[in-house]
């Protein structure tokens, strides 16, 4: 059932589901374009989650009870539209896998390097909400017999364009920063850029297939030295 509650004076947030599911990522960027579309004025930010939409909105325009009754006819639209299963654009994206963490991980998974690899490559993931970072967009599911909890101990530094997985979902580190996850490799491609319109290539609802490089590959296409 969809809730809709106040957060804090000037934000309302929109729960979708309860739990994400395989096609609720792509189901949000449609509605989250709509309410734009619609309510566009009315709106000072928009922030996607895996089952949720949180509104900021301007409080001189409008406030709790007029939004809601506005966003009511949207929402009963959205309920009972169809969605085909491709929607989505799709980013094909390489990866070295050389990560420092893929010997583990195949270790605790019980896999060879190579069955790893190929696990993580057969999979087609959806992008379930960015954050953390500029451009640090969470993709889902990962295939269940490469689910791992978080490292116990993160690392105060992760290079720029690692891949890393933890729990059921995957990511590529868009800028060097903290985490927690494990490494599985790196990609070649700068996947936030502020100078560039749009910063990030991935939205909302997205899909993603990962294709394994090799070293030349990566260094070709502009992975660092």
């Amino acid at each position: 059932m969809i809730r809709l509650e106040p957060a804090g004076a000037e934000a309302l947030l929109l729960v979708l589901a309860e739990q994400p599911d395989g096609q609720l990522p792509q189901r949000l960027a449609l509605l989250a374009a709509r309410i734009r579309a619609e309510l566009g004025p009315l709106l000072r930010d928009l922030v996607p989650g895996w089952t949720s939409l949180l509104l900021h909105y301007d409080l001189t325009r409008t406030d709790h009870e007029q939004l809601t009754a506005r966003l009511t006819p949207l929402l009963d639209q959205w309920l009972g539209e169809p969605l085909a299963s491709e929607a989505g654009r799709l980013h094909e994206i390489p990866i070295w896998y050389a990560g420092e963490d893929l010997a583990d991980v195949a270790r605790l998974c019980r896999l060879s390097v190579d069955q790893v690899i190929e696990l993580h490559c057969a999979g087609e993931y959806r992008v379930g909400a960015i954050g953390f970072a500029p451009g640090f967009a969470y993709l889902g599911e990962l295939h269940e017999r490469l689910a791992l909890p978080r490292r116990a101990s993160p690392r105060t530094r992760v290079p720029a364009g690692s891949l890393a997985i933890a729990e059921r979902q995957t990511a590529v580190y868009p800028q060097a920063s903290p985490g927690g996850w494990h490494l599985l490799g790196l990609c070649p491609w700068r996947l936030f850029d502020a100078r560039r319109e749009p910063p990030c290539p991935l939205t909302l609802g997205d899909r993603v297939r990962f294709v394994a490089i090799d070293e030349q590959t990566f260094r070709a296409e502009g992975g660092p030295l």
